[in-house]
């Protein structure tokens, strides 16, 4: 096994990574992206990182040669779910697709077999907790697994072609994913826990502000609405004067609902810009509790 080309096909996983790492922290930071967009990008740079890793083959002696295309797929879709990893399936398969071959359908297959995988082994890890040794371990199985099934649709000619690589094959396919699914873990988890620090600042910040400003309305509020109370007894019932304080204590209620509703936020929901008028707390869904069972909104 040429160690040049297993250093070439490192250095492309690792540039892989750095490319997810920093598309990750800029679509954490851009908080109005819609989340689907995001295993589109990280499946994307993973998918492309595929089909270098099919260019960049490693010579493994009597002049066959291997490739690690579906490390990046297992890699991205273990950590990010299915639909990440569908994409980058989605980007090799059709990668293959242009090179075509007689094992292009099967190789497309197996590309479309390891996303699969890599899916199921997510739901695994986020049941665990996170991704485990197990789970990369049990997916780079797998892998192994789809790698000879899809040489095996070739029939008898493909069995031949994999037998003499076949070790080489699983030392990569193991090497690629057990070896780098820690640090895609890592980079994932990291910011991930950035994410939710920054989150819980700005709650914090939130609250302290809407509990000061509801104390300093509360105050004043109930002068005024003892004063109208007071006000309404001496009014003749059925005037004007008396339909202006009976708006005025309807409207005293909604201030002091409001209030009560600053008190209770429990959350950061924002009211999307409309015309001139800036982005803002939506107050009412802000403060409102899930009921047990009901998804976290």
């Amino acid at each position: 096994m040429d160690y040049h080309h297993i250093i070439e096909a490192a250095g492309i996983v690792l540039l892989g990574l750095v490319a997810y790492s920093y598309a990750r922290r800029w679509l954490v930071a851009v908080a109005s992206t819609d989340r689907r967009w995001h295993s589109v990008v990280y499946g994307y740079i993973a998918g492309l990182a595929a089909v270098a890793l099919m260019d960049a083959r490693i010579y493994v002696g009597d002049g066959d040669f291997i490739d690690a295309r579906s490390v990046p797929i297992a890699l991205i879709g273990l950590v990010e779910g299915g639909w990440a990893a569908l994409v980058a399936a989605i980007v090799a398969v059709a990668y293959r697709a242009w090179l075509g071959g007689a094992g292009a359908l099967a190789g497309m297959i197996g590309l479309l077999g390891v996303a699969a995988a890599a899916a199921q082994a997510h739901r695994w890890a986020v049941r665990d907790g996170g991704v485990r040794i197990r789970h990369s371990l049990a997916l780079a199985t797998v892998v192994v697994l789809i790698t000879f099934a899809s040489f095996a649709l070739l029939g008898s000619l493909g069995l031949h072609k994999l037998r003499p690589v076949w070790d080489d094959f699983i030392v990569v396919i193991f090497l690629g994913i057990v070896g780098m699914a820690r640090l895609f873990a890592d980079v994932a988890g990291a910011q991930r826990a950035e994410a939710a620090r920054e989150e819980a600042a700005q709650m914090r910040a939130v609250t302290l502000l809407a509990r000061a400003a509801a104390h300093e309305i509360n105050n004043p509020l109930m002068v005024v609405y003892g004063a109208l109370g007071f006000v309404a007894k001496v009014v003749p019932t059925g005037t004007k004067e008396a339909e202006w304080v009976g708006r005025a204590r309807e409207n005293s209620d909604r201030i002091r609902d409001i209030v009560t509703k600053m008190n209770q936020i429990t959350q950061i929901v924002a009211i999307e810009p409309r015309g001139a008028l800036p982005p803002m707390l939506d107050i009412r869904k802000s403060s409102e509790v899930d009921e047990p069972g009901e998804e976290p909104r």
